[in-house]
């Protein structure tokens, strides 16, 4: 069962960079705008020289993965470096055979928020699904994840959006044009474009992240434990756990019930504490849930 689990993790992880490196192809490389991070920088520098992304990608990501080996988790750089492996030759392929240029989104200086969207939006589901199975696209992803395991006090998002904001920064630079007067002409459009795709990706990964567990705990003090907890279980079919407690000003003893449903039984669980009196609760958001519990049978 454990082989099979890390079997589809190995699979879901090459279908990732698979598409990934459809996604650069086909709507990133013509419309001159800089994605994030150090595929972002590879990006800019082949746009200036020429030289591919798919061999910067390997040339940066190799070794920042045979550092992620030694100094932060072997499993996550195994599994990252397959992962820019897979991406830089489908890429390379992809470029070299000249493959699909025909379904090439070249938006031509136009409406180029379309292409950043959909190109935000494949990258958020690469950077989701990589991260739900402990690996990274490699880049500033290895890199943030370094530092914060160095200074676990620094907060690992504000290192990643500072590592894009250099990257967006630089485009503003890089993608600028002569105009005809011996000057450059130099437009915010790319460093628009390049916040506007980390934010699409970022917000998708994060939402993949979380998957389909996330949920609501309850929290309730009352001198109803069993009446609410026997409901709760024959109702929404959930236990719950019951701790007792003293209350601080009336000195009375009282139950605590912590317990997790899903979001669409919030309602339902409010319709219960209603029934009882000397009952007080709040809720919780829960971004998700891990364990294995036996189901609770109807």
């Amino acid at each position: 069962m454990k082989k099979l689990k890390n079997l589809s993790a190995y699979l879901f992880i090459i279908l990732a960079a698979i598409l990934l490196a459809f996604t650069y192809q086909l709507f990133i490389v013509k419309n001159n705008f800089a994605p994030a991070g150090i595929n972002g920088i590879a990006t800019m520098i082949q746009y200036k020289t020429g030289f591919s992304i798919g061999y910067m990608s390997l040339i940066i990501n190799v070794p920042l993965c045979l550092l992620a080996y030694f100094f932060i988790n072997r499993d996550f750089a195994k599994k990252s470096l397959l992962f820019c492996l897979v991406y830089s030759f489908v890429y390379l392929g992809l470029q070299q055979a000249n493959a699909f240029s025909g379904f090439q989104y070249d938006a031509g200086g136009h409406d180029t928020i379309y292409p950043v969207i959909i190109s935000g939006v494949l990258g958020g589901l690469v950077y989701g699904i990589c991260a739900r199975h402990n690996a990274s696209t490699g880049g500033t992803d290895i890199v943030s994840k370094y530092i914060s395991t160095k200074k676990p006090y620094l907060n690992f998002f504000w290192i990643t959006l500072t590592l894009n904001a250099i990257v967006a920064l630089v485009s503003f630079f890089v993608y600028a044009k002569p105009d005809g007067a011996g000057t450059m002409s130099y437009d915010y459009k790319p460093v628009c474009l390049c916040i506007i795709y980390c934010f699409i990706s970022t917000f998708l990964g994060n939402v993949i992240i979380q998957g389909s567990k996330q949920a609501y705990k309850f929290t309730v003090i009352t001198t109803h434990a069993e009446e609410i907890s026997d409901e709760v279980l024959h109702t929404l079919h959930h236990g719950a756990t019951k701790i007792s407690a003293i209350g601080a000003y009336g000195h009375q003893q009282k139950d605590v019930l912590i317990c997790v449903v899903n979001k669409h039984q919030v309602v339902d669980f409010q319709d219960i504490l209603k029934k009882y009196d000397n009952t007080f609760s709040f809720v919780e958001n829960v971004g998700n849930t891990f364990g294995n519990f036996a189901k609770v049978k109807k």
